[in-house]
């Protein structure tokens, strides 16, 4: 059974950093994408940035690009979000997508930016 897995949110000041993890699990072959949206209260789940990790290529949200860098693991079925100069609008619940044959989804990591 496929998991997609979320950490490393939590509190952090205006300007701050943080470092999100996406680890995808029970799949035996590569994953095509791996996604990152976010959702804040009140609003529409939007995309923030993307990877293939095949090909190391990536995608970003204009909102973000500068800021926010996407990453893979070593083993490919991993991605990593940095996340600098961090502001009171990016707090939201981030959520991992992982693109196989067909679309997986966790269950989110809080961001909470503010003084």
């Amino acid at each position: 059974q496929v998991k997609v897995s979320e950490s490393g949110g939590g509190l952090v000041q205006p300007g701050g950093s943080l470092t999100l993890s996406c680890e995808v699990s029970g799949w035996s072959g590569n994953v095509f994408q791996i996604n990152w949206y976010r959702q804040a209260p009140g609003n529409e789940r939007e995309f923030v940035a993307r990877i293939f990790p095949t090909s190391g290529n990536t995608n970003y949200a204009d909102f973000v690009k500068g800021r926010f860098t996407i990453s893979r693991g070593k083993g490919r079925n991993t991605a990593y979000l940095q996340m600098n100069n961090l502001q009171p609008d990016d707090t939201a619940m981030y959520i991992c997508n992982a693109r196989t044959t067909n679309d997986y989804w966790g269950q989110g990591t809080q961001v909470t930016v503010s003084s």
